[in-house]
C-alpha cells in the first residue's frame, strides 16, 4: 500500500495502522534498541514510486520504521511524505551484490545503497519478520 502520508487523516492512520500495527510503546523500542533506519539513499525503485520520486531534482533518501507486523518506508517528494506500507508476510529483501538492498512487497519495490550502519538494523528487520511468521503457515 502507497500513500500520502503527509496529513494526520484518521482514515489514512487506520489504514496503516490495521496492515502493520500501531507504533511501538517505548519500552518496546528501548527493547529493540530502535525501530528506525538511518537515513538510506534511494538507487532505484518501481514504476509507481519511481514517478513520485522525479517530481523534484532533491536526493532520493528514505527511512524504515518497524511496527509490530511490518515495517513502512518514507519518503518525501514535493513537500509531500509519502508511505510504502509493508506487512511481514509480503516482505521480501535482497541483498544485492553492488552493496544494495532491494525491499520489494508484490510488484513494488525500493532499492537502497547498503552502508555500514544498515546492515544490523535490516538484520533485526529479518529477525522481527521469522518471529511473526508461524511455523506452519496455512494456505488461503
Amino acid at each position: 500500500m502507497l500513500v500520502n502520508d503527509s496529513y494526520n487523516l484518521p482514515e489514512i492512520n487506520e489504514k496503516i495502522d490495521t496492515e502493520v500495527g500501531k507504533q511501538f510503546g517505548f519500552k518496546a523500542r528501548w527493547k529493540l534498541k530502535g525501530n528506525g533506519s538511518p537515513k538510506l539513499t534511494i538507487i532505484n525503485a518501481s514504476t509507481e514510486i519511481n514517478t513520485l520520486l522525479a517530481l523534484d531534482q532533491n536526493t532520493n533518501t528514505c527511512n524504515i520504521e518497524m511496527r509490530p507486523k511490518g515495517i513502512i518506508i518514507r519518503f518525501r517528494s514535493l513537500l509531500e511524505t509519502f508511505a510504502f506500507v509493508i506487512p511481514y508476510y509480503k516482505l521480501n529483501i535482497y541483498k544485492g551484490e553492488s552493496h544494495s538492498y532491494t525491499i520489494y512487497k508484490d510488484q513494488n519495490f525500493v532499492k537502497v545503497k547498503a552502508t555500514t550502519n544498515v546492515h544490523p538494523f535490516i538484520e533485526k528487520v529479518l529477525g522481527e519478520k521469522a518471529l511473526q511468521t508461524p511455523e506452519n503457515p496455512t494456505l488461503f
